[in-house]
């Protein structure tokens, strides 16, 4: 039997991330063997049933206007949330604490302390939790993850990351863009191959105070404002590449907004071990879990004793070069959740040990550059 979904967040308008990276996969073949849509719930229940009609849902989809209505309907199985982040707390508490299961992007909340509250009511009412940290699926970051642990390049012993790009210029971004979450999610998509974070030490620097806000439909600029979010982060640290072991790497990241310097990709991504090094080479974006392949992403492997480089190739599944790029990721968390199959699906806990480590960086061990 399918699994009776709701949806949080699905606007009309068609430009959301419910419409463009949910809704393709709930809505295809593959999906509509595994998941069905029997509600949307929205800021009013007109708004809900403006979207059920825009995306020509079933007729007996339920519309909602308030999530504790939605929350009270036994007939619902999965909820899922796609509103903006400093809504998620509100919207999807009501349904963690009825017990149904949860697929909520990330980050959980706009701030920690609400991020653990949902953790700990999540834990309280048994809820199955999702997180959308989808980009450990993304199949070029499954190889990535896959050469290190068939031992390609040996022990590893450091990782460097080189990433820009969030926006064309570093002193406009587009009306939609958190640029700390974009960083964030690939911090998360690193650590996933390679291991967690153990020690952390960040600067930080605002080289730009004043930021434009550009309308992504028109490009006119609607509002100027002013910014105390970093827009220069550089990391160091240590990665444990397994729970308990004793073997740590290095970790070396330097993220900023702005296109790169012509010619030069967007993130380069090194993973030095004693036998040799791979290079993930992303030409287009680092949002490798969603819209990053308008360009190429290249994986190579540099090997020690024959002094060649490989090239490593990676795929789409079949049913995934049906969907929209920005729902192919989002495809395989559905499809991980619907076997049953809980290996390296990323919940609510994940989510916050991400989120900690993040408030980590940015408490008083990490310094900011004047």
């Amino acid at each position: 039997m399918p699994i009776r979904t709701a949806i949080i967040g699905l606007s009309s308008s068609g430009n959301g991330w419910a419409s463009s990276a949910h809704l393709p996969y709930l809505l295809s073949p593959q999906g509509k063997e595994r998941y069905t849509i029997v509600a949307v719930c929205n800021s009013s229940k007109e708004a809900a049933k403006a979207a059920i009609e825009r995306y020509q849902l079933p007729s007996q989809t339920k519309a909602y206007g308030e999530p504790e209505a939605l929350a009270e309907d036994v007939d619902i199985d999965l909820v899922v949330c796609c509103t903006r982040v400093d809504k998620h707390y509100n919207t999807i508490l009501p349904s963690i604490r009825a017990g149904k299961a949860i697929y909520l992007e990330w980050p959980l909340a706009h701030d920690f302390q609400r991020s653990q509250e949902l953790v700990d009511a999540a834990r309280i009412s048994g809820s199955k939790t999702l997180a959308g940290l989808q980009g450990r699926f993304a199949p070029a970051l499954e190889q990535v993850r896959n050469q290190i642990a068939k031992g390609r390049i040996g022990r590893v012993l450091r990782t460097e990351i080189r990433a820009s790009g969030a926006s064309n210029r570093p002193d406009v971004l587009p009306a939609r863009l958190k640029y700390f979450t974009d960083w964030g999610i690939v911090l998360d998509q690193m650590q996933h191959a390679i291991g967690d974070i153990i020690d952390i030490h960040g600067y930080f620097q605002v080289q730009r105070p004043e930021i434009r806000i550009v309308d992504p439909a028109t490009q006119n600029v609607t509002e100027t404002v002013k910014t105390d979010v970093p827009d220069l982060v550089i990391l160091q640290g240590q990665l444990q590449q397994a729970p308990d072991a004793t073997d740590t790497s290095t970790l070396f990241a330097r993220f900023s907004p702005g296109a790169p310097f012509p010619g030069e990709p967007a993130m380069v991504w090194h993973v030095v071990g004693e036998r040799g090094e791979l290079r993930l080479t992303a030409e287009a974006t680092t949002t490798l879990q969603a819209q990053g392949y308008d360009k190429p992403v290249s994986i190579e492997i540099f090997n020690l004793d024959t002094n060649e480089v490989q090239a490593v190739g990676w795929t789409w599944s079949d049913w995934q070069t049906a969907l929209p790029i920005p729902a192919r990721s989002v495809g395989r968390l559905y499809e991980a959740f619907a076997s049953g199959d809980t290996e390296g699906i990323p919940s609510f806990e994940d989510a916050l040990h991400r989120h900690m480590r993040l408030g980590d960086m940015l408490s008083s061990g990490s310094k900011w550059l004047s």
